[in-house]
């Protein structure tokens, strides 16, 4: 059970009690009561509920056990109203438990644990109704996030964008140990490291068991290392008072140093085993050292047992002491390390197999009696407790924690103007709209401006976010100047760094990118001040951190995200850089409305909406996919009515004749393909319509929103107008999928181009003939479908 090499860094506990002797005892009264609350929850939902599909519910009853000690410190002491906390997401029992005692969770929801309704199998801001700060479920990302959490704080903070008296909070993560083994957790813990974050707590429960088996002795020899190198201080809690005290006893240090070199493998097994099988291992191993004998002497084998698992991590007061001993010390990045056992307190504790393990019956009913909980009895919140009940819920009404009531606060809608001031160019691509219609916002003081930070995982300049980090600057908590323009070296790019700068450059980690994305786009209920980020990346990139991308949806973070370049477009890049299946992402992604304008009038529009809906209380985030292909833009007015049909997604650019047999539907950077194929159309069937799809994705949702309400949706009005047979050829710089399904709106009968394979270098007009997206392709398909239709 090797520890965590300890150098300079490593924190020193407190020598003086925490709390007094009154408030300890009842903390471990509420410590036992969690447990049991936890366990109860889910043998309920596994054995005591109606099964009706006959499928094993799950929950996790060893997970929960390890981190109960903790938890109970943590919520009924040592947090505040202002902290806020990614709980682990195999913990979720305990977290509904604790809130059930604060009068924050119902029993009806925990009697609906993992069922419709009730408490969510993992913390979820947007299912649960107890006080959830992050969502965690993917194991590692919850963790990352807080780390971004505390740089928002900052950035808020130190803007002056709080009030003066509100104080600043711990992000608090409550981690398993196999989340080290995901690799955004040390993307994070290196991005940390660069913005110099602050107000952070990591508490991994060192159980040194995952799901399938127990960890190697090696890992965490080496994590507390890793931690230090990156400026976190780290604390390891591994021995109970217990324990340390019989370290000090005659053979204490070889009784130390057996535990410390007693394999994770063989320490879980003996656990499991009990006292007998402790007792057998230290004699053959220890027998001959003077004062063994004794130790094992004054303690039969259930007082052996307890004395060999005392582990800090279960011990009330090694908690506490590790956690308060940081009270006065200057907020920076904090990691503790705390050995625990999987399942403490449970009959399978230690087992290997013991993660999905499930307490039976006859074992939970002797759990019931040990606890002197009565029958009918199991969800009373002060049943089998000894002592003054009374006391006890004076002293949960008195919990700092929950003291303070609501914790999510409520933020101010930033006004959004009418009109985006657009550009006006004659030929322009979609990527550098984006980037001029910043640059006009970045010129002006108002409101919407000053609330936008932008981010960018070093693709700030190629994605067109410069002339806004140009005005605005980079965010930094220290002034660093522009070293390239300090020395006269002529550049495009003026980054000053400071803290009034409101662009955050990382580093090439999407991950990292989309965490972010999430911590700023909650700023609002987590620290009362609504920030409006903007992430900009390679389309294609989007992929690599999906992940991340639906954790914060997810957590219905608000945020607009730029995927740019996109598609076969950015040709000369190879098929590495180039995207095709980013479009069905952004129709699958839920929470996220995702929009692919061809023009600059579309993207205005589209970002105006965009800042509105990333406010609105039904909203959600936006993704934009643009392109680098520069287009002719269309000399047209852009009314009211335009701008509406292009946030409703679809308009015609060319209206169809009545009864129209053919139409050309297109997204995004192919539209003067589809305009050029169109032309040559009407010259043998005028009545040809060319349907411009700015947003498929919105166009989707509308149709299976009206869907058996009686009430036409856009895309079904936006067909009408076609004949019953008529064809519908699709086209997008992007899977066929995307439109296809156009097709069943009123059974046109569908040709989809796209791209559905993966693409290569090349330029523009040989990509787009290779991929069938050029005019030539569309108007094969137009042949075809004239050809079949007759």
């Amino acid at each position: 059970m090797a520890s965590p090499t300890r150098k300079r860094g490593a924190a020193k506990l407190a020598a003086v009690p925490a709390v007094g002797a009154a408030e300890l005892a009842t903390l471990k009264a509420l410590e036992q009561k969690v447990l049991w609350l936890s366990t109860w929850m889910i043998h309920h939902a596994n054995h005591v509920r109606p099964a009706r599909d006959g499928l094993k519910v799950g929950g996790h009853q060893a997970s929960s056990a390890s981190l109960v000690s903790l938890m109970t410190a943590l919520y009924f002491n040592v947090l505040r109203p202002e902290d806020r906390v990614a709980v682990k997401p195999h913990a979720s029992p305990v977290f509904h438990a604790i809130h059930y005692l604060l009068g924050r969770q119902s029993r009806d929801k925990m009697m609906r644990f993992r069922a419709l309704g009730g408490a969510q199998s993992y913390p979820s801001r947007t299912k649960d109704t107890d006080d959830v700060d992050f969502s965690t479920g993917s194991v590692g990302l919850g963790v990352a996030m807080t780390s971004f959490a505390a740089l928002a704080q900052d950035y808020v903070r130190m803007k002056g964008l709080v009030a003066d008296d509100q104080r600043a909070g711990r992000m608090v993560a409550l981690m398993g140990d196999a989340e080290l083994d995901e690799g955004n957790v040390f993307e994070a813990l290196l991005e940390g490291w660069k913005h110099d974050i602050a107000n952070t707590w990591w508490i991994v429960d060192y159980n040194r068991q995952s799901l399938d088996s127990v960890i190697t002795d090696r890992l965490f020899a080496r994590v507390g290392d890793i931690f230090r190198t990156t400026g976190w201080e780290v604390t390891t809690l591994k021995y109970g008072r217990r324990l340390e005290a019989a370290y000090r006893e005659p053979g204490g240090e070889a009784l130390r140093k057996w535990i410390d070199d007693c394999p994770n493998s063989l320490y879980s097994a003996l656990t499991f085993k009990g006292g007998a099988s402790w007792r057998e291992h230290l004699k053959r191993d220890l027998g001959t050292t003077a004062g063994i004998k004794a130790l094992l002497d004054e303690h039969d084998d259930d007082s052996l047992h307890a004395l060999m698992t005392n582990l800090a991590g279960h011990d009330m007061e090694s908690i506490l002491e590790a956690f308060h001993a940081t009270e006065k010390d200057e907020p920076r990045p904090r990691c503790f390390i705390a050995y625990t056992i999987k399942g403490h307190g449970l009959p399978f504790a230690g087992h290997k197999d013991n993660h999905a393990g499930l307490m039976n019956p006859d074992q939970m009913d002797a759990y019931r009696k040990a606890q002197g909980i009565a029958e009918g009895e199991e969800w009373e919140p002060f049943a089998g407790l000894e002592g003054d009940v009374q006391a006890l819920r004076d002293f949960l009404a008195a919990v700092p924690f929950a003291k303070a009531g609501a914790r999510a606060f409520p933020s101010a809608a930033v006004p959004v103007p009418e009109r985006l001031e657009v550009p006006e160019a004659r030929q322009i691509s979609t990527q550098e709209g984006f980037g001029r219609i910043l640059n006009e916002l970045a010129r002006g003081d108002s409101e919407l401006a000053e609330r936008i930070v932008t981010a960018s995982p070093d693709v700030t300049v190629s994605t067109n976010l410069g002339p806004w980090v140009n005005r605005r600057g980079i965010f930094d908590r220290h002034k660093r100047e522009d070293v390239f323009r300090a020395e006269k070296v002529v550049s495009a790019q003026r980054w000053a760094m400071s803290q009034e700068g409101q662009h955050i450059e990382l580093g090439i980690a999407e991950h990292n990118l989309f965490l972010l994305l999430a911590a700023f786009g909650l700023s609002g209920p987590l620290f009362g001040v609504r920030l409006l980020p903007i992430g900009a990346l390679y389309d294609p990139f989007i992929a690599r951190g999906l992940d991340a991308l639906n954790y914060a949806c997810y957590q219905d973070a608000r945020f607009m995200v730029v995927g740019t370049p996109s598609g076969i477009t950015l040709a000369p890049e190879g098929g590495a850089h180039q995207s095709a299946l980013t479009p069905l992402i952004g129709i699958g992604q839920d929470k996220l409305a995702a929009y692919e304008p061809a023009y600059l009038d579309e993207l205005g529009e589209i970002m105006r909406w965009g800042f509105e809906h990333m406010q609105a209380a039904e909203g959600g985030a936006v993704y934009l996919r643009l392109s680098t292909q520069a287009i002719e833009q269309p000399d047209r007015a852009f009314d009211a009515a335009l701008r509406g049909s292009v946030i409703k997604g679809g308009y015609w650019q060319a209206p169809p004749g009545a009864g129209a047999e053919i139409a050309i539907a297109y997204s995004g950077a192919v539209a003067a393909e589809a305009l050029k194929a169109h032309q040559a159309l009407i010259e043998d069937i005028p009545g040809a319509g060319l349907l411009a799809l700015p947003s498929p994705d919105r166009l989707y949702r509308d149709w299976l929103a009206c869907r058996g309400t009686g009430q036409a949706s856009h895309v079904e009005a936006l067909l009408a107008g076609l004949g019953p047979e008529a064809a519908l050829i699709t086209v997008l710089d992007g899977h066929p999928a995307s439109l296809s399904w156009l097709g069943t709106v009123a059974r046109h009968r569908i040709y989809p181009l796209g791209v559905d394979r993966f693409g290569q270098s090349g330029d523009i007009p040989d990509l787009y003939r290779v991929y069938g997206i050029d005019a030539d392709a569309i108007l094969e398909a137009c042949a075809a479908a004239c050809l079949a239709g007759r």
